[in-house]
């Protein structure tokens, strides 16, 4: 597990942490009170997956089609 703060993590480093997680959870090797912290480092970096998963569909959903056909982006803001 690493000692990264989620909040600093990329998608994917948080999505790989994520995997190990489910993993070791599912092998039932660890202590109960060492699952429950793990669980909870888990469901902290899935709900960090699922923010950055919607910022991206945010921006993508920013593309705007020209009246010629031609894509382009706007800036996203988010507030």
């Amino acid at each position: 597990m690493s000692d990264t703060a989620i909040k600093d993590m990329s998608f994917e480093d948080a999505l790989a942490e994520l995997e190990a997680i489910v993993r070791q959870l599912e092998a039932g090797d660890a202590p109960l009170e060492e699952s429950i912290t793990i669980y909870q480092r888990g469901a902290k970096l899935k709900a960090h997956c699922e923010g950055k998963l919607k910022s991206a569909q945010l921006k993508v959903e920013k593309i705007v089609l020209a009246p010629d056909g031609s894509a382009s982006t706007e800036a996203f803001d988010a507030d």
